[in-house]
Protein backbone atom coordinates (compact mmCIF):
# COMPACT_ATOMS: atom_id res chain seq x y z
CA UNK A 1 0.00 0.00 0.00
CA UNK A 2 1.14 3.57 -0.62
CA UNK A 3 0.69 6.16 2.10
CA UNK A 4 1.25 9.89 1.64
CA UNK A 5 2.23 12.03 4.60
CA UNK A 6 1.46 15.73 4.31
CA UNK A 7 3.16 18.36 6.46
CA UNK A 8 2.06 22.01 6.19
CA UNK A 9 3.29 25.06 8.09
CA UNK A 10 2.95 28.81 7.90
CA UNK A 11 6.05 30.89 8.45
CA UNK A 12 6.32 33.70 10.95
CA UNK A 13 6.18 37.13 9.32
CA UNK A 14 9.02 37.65 6.85
CA UNK A 15 10.47 34.13 7.29
CA UNK A 16 8.87 32.28 4.37
CA UNK A 17 12.10 31.55 2.48
CA UNK A 18 13.80 30.44 5.68
CA UNK A 19 10.93 28.02 6.49
CA UNK A 20 11.05 26.67 2.93
CA UNK A 21 14.80 25.96 3.17
CA UNK A 22 14.38 24.45 6.64
CA UNK A 23 11.60 22.09 5.46
CA UNK A 24 13.67 20.98 2.45
CA UNK A 25 16.63 20.24 4.72
CA UNK A 26 14.45 18.28 7.15
CA UNK A 27 12.94 16.24 4.30
CA UNK A 28 16.48 15.31 3.24
CA UNK A 29 17.33 14.17 6.78
CA UNK A 30 14.46 11.72 7.34
CA UNK A 31 15.51 8.48 9.01
CA UNK A 32 14.32 6.56 5.93
CA UNK A 33 14.13 7.57 2.30
CA UNK A 34 10.56 7.93 0.99
CA UNK A 35 9.47 6.59 -2.41
CA UNK A 36 8.97 10.21 -3.42
CA UNK A 37 9.03 13.65 -1.82
CA UNK A 38 7.81 17.04 -3.05
CA UNK A 39 7.89 20.49 -1.51
CA UNK A 40 5.45 23.29 -2.36
CA UNK A 41 4.92 26.90 -1.32
CA UNK A 42 1.80 29.05 -1.32
CA UNK A 43 0.74 32.61 -0.49
CA UNK A 44 1.00 33.73 3.12
CA UNK A 45 4.39 31.98 3.41
CA UNK A 46 2.90 28.50 3.66
CA UNK A 47 5.08 25.45 2.98
CA UNK A 48 3.81 21.96 2.18
CA UNK A 49 5.88 18.77 2.08
CA UNK A 50 4.36 15.51 0.81
CA UNK A 51 6.23 12.22 1.16
CA UNK A 52 5.08 8.88 -0.28
CA UNK A 53 5.83 5.57 1.46
CA UNK A 54 5.39 1.88 0.80
CA UNK A 55 3.77 1.18 4.17
CA UNK A 56 0.51 0.59 5.98
CA UNK A 57 -1.71 3.53 6.87
CA UNK A 58 -1.13 3.13 10.62
CA UNK A 59 2.59 2.33 10.41
CA UNK A 60 4.04 4.06 13.49
CA UNK A 61 7.59 3.93 12.13
CA UNK A 62 7.10 6.36 9.25
CA UNK A 63 9.37 9.36 9.81
CA UNK A 64 7.58 12.69 10.10
CA UNK A 65 9.04 16.13 9.61
CA UNK A 66 9.40 17.83 13.00
CA UNK A 67 7.87 21.06 14.25
CA UNK A 68 10.02 24.07 13.36
CA UNK A 69 11.24 26.10 16.29
CA UNK A 70 8.65 28.46 17.72
CA UNK A 71 10.18 31.54 16.13
CA UNK A 72 10.12 30.18 12.56
CA UNK A 73 6.46 29.14 12.33
CA UNK A 74 3.38 31.31 12.90
CA UNK A 75 1.32 28.36 14.18
CA UNK A 76 1.51 24.64 14.88
CA UNK A 77 2.21 22.36 11.92
CA UNK A 78 -0.74 20.59 10.28
CA UNK A 79 -0.24 16.91 9.43
CA UNK A 80 -2.37 14.44 7.49
CA UNK A 81 -2.02 10.85 6.26
CA UNK A 82 -3.64 9.60 3.10
CA UNK A 83 -3.92 6.11 1.66
CA UNK A 84 -3.64 5.68 -2.11
CA UNK A 85 -6.85 4.54 -3.81
CA UNK A 86 -6.81 2.73 -7.15
CA UNK A 87 -8.24 4.68 -10.08
CA UNK A 88 -11.69 3.59 -11.16
CA UNK A 89 -12.64 3.40 -14.86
Amino acid sequence: MTVALMWEARAAAGRGEELLRWAQEQAGRLARRPLRSETFRAPQDRVLVITWWDAGYDDPDLPELPEPDGQLAARAVHRWRFEAVPDQP
